[in-house]
């Protein structure tokens, strides 16, 4: 296990709203489509998606995941940020493209280097 802080890093990626509880990131789900993810029965997960709208934050509080990672370098909106602050979900913005943020996560998650992925 992991934490989202740490997790930024490995992403070269800037934490954008940080996880007041510090919960640990068990498994990943990467996903653009809401919907797959609302089946989702795991929690705290990370969520990777490169939809930067409140949707995500959303969705990822619906369905008890640790934090989102936006990736391809998308920002997201203010009021999606203010609403993961509101909802205390983590938010990391990377500029990887959404698989190699996936094998970086996967890496450091089996106790590897997720730089050298």
């Amino acid at each position: 296990m992991i934490t989202i802080e740490a997790l930024a890093t490995h992403l070269h990626g800037k934490l954008l709203v940080a996880d007041t509880t510090s919960r640990p990131v068990q498994a990943v789900v990467a996903s653009d489509l809401m919907s797959d993810v609302l089946v989702v029965t795991c929690e705290d997960f990370l969520l990777v998606t490169s939809l930067a709208s409140d949707q995500m934050i959303r969705t990822a509080d619906l369905v008890g995941a640790a934090g989102v990672v936006l990736v391809n370098g998308k920002q997201p909106p203010a009021s999606a940020l203010k609403l993961a602050k509101d909802l205390n979900i983590a938010l990391i913005a990377s500029p990887l493209p959404k698989f190699e943020a996936c094998l970086a996560i996967g890496a450091a998650l089996e106790g590897g280097d997720p730089l050298k992925f």
